[in-house]
């Protein structure tokens, strides 16, 4: 079934063509059900009830065609159902003082009156949607009792309309109801992401920019005592600028490719990192030695072994789930210069990693690394095995990034 974007529903929605179509064909059928009753009763009541019979003839068309336009007002169903409702009432007011054979609404007022009073319990708000509910069915099951008063006959007509408008509050509290959760879950994502690009932005720029501040304040202690700055501070802050801007830029390409909503990372520790990516993938055997935890890396690191690890495991799961040798191994080469780490994700699986996943995939992966300096290889060995090696220096925190 094809599928048409409408304004019924929150913005965005795809409203499907298969009840639109449905509306309107049941709407037809109705116009036609009318039209021969009204053949079949032309010429009897006298001029009175011909009036009557013809202004609520005409009027039928006129609501079912509001019915099927209603996804185009749905600011205003409101008014317009409640404006609908209204006229009704008051055609049937006038038809039963006219002439009794002439009060029935046909069968297309009373479907068009069902549509809007289930659009408005949908749309409108607590209140509004009482008081059309209310209305709507007296409009609906008000005309057969004057025409017919109690008894059998009335029941024919009376009980199905009765049906009818029940159905309508039904499925429009059912629709309320599902709009209330989709706003409720959409909000909750627009929160996430910020949260998450915030954090983002926190774990690859803060660290630079630390770093300059942290600079200019020795510069300026130093002028202060009379004291030429030595020129390495200024090498630094400049540095460090630019560092700073070249993670920006990365990190703004890396969120254009991801729009994906992950978890969040450990709170601390390449360790933990590992785990908590390594908890949710059964039958992945870990090596991580104890000094892991004696580490102080900066949180834009940790957040790169999360989520690298993460992405890598997903892929392993996703186009390699005849795996059955899955590891995940990190250890740390120190070096005076910078401590690197060395971690490592390898399975025996047939399939080969092509991207895709939470929305990072290897190029993401390796965009991710290569903001912290470091360098990511894919790619299978000996036949079945599939390898991927990261090697990403350990930046240490700034001293005020621990106090926070």
């Amino acid at each position: 079934m094809t599928g048409a974007r409408s304004e019924d529903g929150p913005a965005g929605t795809v409203v499907r063509r298969g009840p639109i179509v449905a509306e309107i064909a049941a709407l037809a059928l109705c116009l036609v059900a009318d039209s021969v009753a009204v053949a079949g009763s032309s010429g009897t009541g006298g001029l009175a009830a011909g009036l009557a019979t013809a202004t609520a003839t005409a009027f039928g068309p006129t609501a079912a065609v509001l019915a099927v336009l209603r996804r185009r007002f749905t600011d205003w169903i409101g008014p317009l159902g409640g404006g609908v409702v209204a006229i009704s009432l008051l055609d049937t007011a006038i038809a039963a003082l006219a002439h009794p054979s002439a009060t029935a609404p046909g069968a297309t007022e009373t479907l068009a009156l069902a549509l809007l009073v289930g659009a408005g319990c949908r749309r409108t708000g607590r209140t509004a949607a009482v008081g059309l509910a209310v209305c709507g069915g007296v409009a609906m099951t008000a005309a057969p009792v004057l025409r017919y008063g109690v008894g059998s006959p009335t029941a024919l007509i009376a009980v199905p309309a009765a049906l009818l408008w029940g159905g309508s509050l039904a499925v429009g509290l059912i629709l309320r109801d599902a709009d209330t959760r989709r706003r409720a879950a959409l909000a909750e994502a627009r929160t996430a992401e910020r949260l998450r690009m915030a954090r983002e932005l926190h774990d690859f720029v803060a660290h630079h920019v630390t770093g300059i501040v942290v600079r200019a304040q020795a510069a300026r202690v130093l002028a202060g005592r009379s004291a030429e700055p030595d020129d390495d501070v200024f090498r630094e802050i400049e540095e460090a600028g630019s560092n700073a801007l070249t993670a920006m830029r990365r990190l703004v390409g890396m969120l254009r490719e991801d729009t994906g909503q992950e978890p969040a990372p450990p709170a601390s520790g390449i360790r933990a990192a590992v785990l908590d990516a390594a908890a949710g993938h059964d039958g992945v055997v870990t090596d991580l030695p104890g000094d892991l935890d004696r580490l102080d890396p900066a949180p834009a690191v940790i957040t790169t072994v999360h989520r690298v690890v993460l992405e890598a495991l997903t892929n392993v799961r996703r186009h390699a789930p005849d795996a059955t040798d899955v590891r995940v191994s990190a250890r740390v080469q120190h070096d005076p210069a910078a401590d690197v780490l060395h971690l490592e994700v390898l399975n025996d699986g047939a399939g080969e990693p092509s991207g895709g996943g939470s929305g990072y995939g290897l190029v993401g992966m390796a965009e991710r690394v290569s903001a912290l300096g470091g360098t990511l290889r894919a790619g299978a060995e000996s036949g079945r095995r599939w390898r991927i090696t990261v090697r990403l220096p350990l930046h240490r925190q700034e001293p005020h990034e621990r106090t926070q």
